[in-house]
């Protein structure tokens, strides 16, 4: 069964072009420089285009850019070379909104208000506010913590305000670096079912980083494979399971071991390159 596209980053400007839905996010030779040239170049000639509605992941080794990548796209990092179209509505929702790897709740904000801080923050009125924010806590199981600070919650619980946070203020991109990094693998089973849920509701655009692959086959429609510094995309994969998905069904298929394997051949040289004293997996 062959899962693999040919090694040709400009590939996803193909595919894209013959795939449902419009185009959300165009890249064309994107690069960052740090420093005065020759400086630390960490993203180096990215063309890719992402649908609208794609959940769109990419890993790669540490330190192959994929972190200066997302805040590029978030707008906290200004491109050196190349291009971004990002096709906006035109509306008064925000373009995107972040959500990080580590804990970023307002200590002594409830679960509600900081699930309800950018709608508050945009002057939506109370009644909307309520509207939009108690059936997402619903949804993520979180409706009887409502009233609930920070510190009396769980690592889980607390990246489940941040993305029903995020998805309340109803951005068009959604842009997750590593949310669940820090979780044991119960919880982030469960929070892949949950933003999975969330995700197919919705239909936001997504674009997810992640060091793990079975993450990024759990979730994502392609998946971006980055060099070792400087980042570069090496391959661009589509992954074929029908959604809804069902996690734990999902990781039962064979095809589903089969491509976390072939993703890893990718992967394994960029590893290896980007930490020479260590082992190949």
């Amino acid at each position: 069964m062959a899962f693999t596209t040919p090694a040709d980053p400009h590939r996803g400007l193909r595919r894209a072009a013959d795939a449902p839905g419009s185009v959300k996010i165009g890249l064309r030779h994107l690069g960052k420089r740090f420093g005065d040239a020759p400086g630390f170049v960490a993203v180096d000639d990215i063309t890719i285009d992402i649908a609208s509605g794609e959940f769109f992941v990419i890993v790669g080794p540490s330190g192959c850019g994929k972190t200066t990548l997302l805040r590029i796209l978030a707008g906290l990092e200004r491109k050196s070379a190349g291009s971004i179209e990002i096709a906006g509505s035109g509306g008064s929702r925000p373009l995107n909104a972040m959500v990080f790897q580590g804990d970023s709740l307002f200590p002594w904000y409830t679960v509600f208000d900081n699930a309800a801080y950018g709608l508050r923050m945009r002057r939506v009125a109370e009644p909307e506010v309520r509207s939009i924010v108690d059936p997402l806590l619903e949804k993520i199981g979180l409706s009887r913590f409502r009233d609930h600070y920070p510190h009396q919650l769980s690592g889980g619980m607390r990246q489940r305000v941040s993305i029903v946070r995020a998805f309340a203020n109803d951005p068009e991109i959604l842009l997750m670096d590593e949310p669940f990094s820090a979780l044991d693998e119960q919880n982030r089973v469960l929070l892949h079912q949950e933003l999975l849920r969330i995700w197919e509701a919705t239909g936001k655009t997504v674009v997810f980083i992640t060091h793990s692959v079975d993450e990024a086959v759990t979730l994502g429609d392609r998946i971006m494979v980055m060099t070792a510094h400087p980042g570069r995309a090496k391959v661009v994969i589509d992954v074929p399971f029908r959604r809804p998905r069902r996690v734990l069904e999902l990781r039962g298929m064979p095809a589903y071991g089969e491509l976390v394997f072939q993703i890893w051949e990718y992967l394994r040289d960029e590893v290896q390159r980007a930490n020479p004293a260590g082992a190949a997996p």
